[in-house]
């Protein structure tokens, strides 16, 4: 019947797949639960899943820049201005670190 071909389809998944299959378990009622419904919502899934993945690996392939730093001479006049822009460039990276937990990042 079709709700013993849904409970079969759920119990073959893969052990990554678990988490949907509770959802389904516990949003729907199985026994009048369509196949086509179920497959529906595993392709869904499958494309999310995959989506991830896909920027997870965009996001590794990004270059890393790094800076060249030179010395010059200190001078008090220097090192107010040195502070000041390190001050400057903490905040700004403390925001950007802000905002990327609040996306999500």
């Amino acid at each position: 019947s079709n709700s013993e071909m849904v409970r079969k389809i759920l119990r073959c998944l893969p052990r990554s797949w678990m988490p949907k299959v509770t959802a389904i378990e516990e949003a729907k009622n199985l026994n009048v639960l369509a196949l086509e419904d179920l497959l529906g919502s595993l392709m869904t899934h499958e494309l999310s899943m995959q989506k991830k993945d896909d920027d997870e690996k965009k996001e590794k392939k990004k270059k890393i820049v790094a800076l060249k730093s030179s010395q010059t001479e200190d001078s008090e006049d220097d090192d107010n201005d040195d502070d000041e822009e390190l001050a400057f460039i903490t905040r700004r990276f403390k925001k950007f670190l802000a905002s990327k937990k609040k996306f999500g990042g």
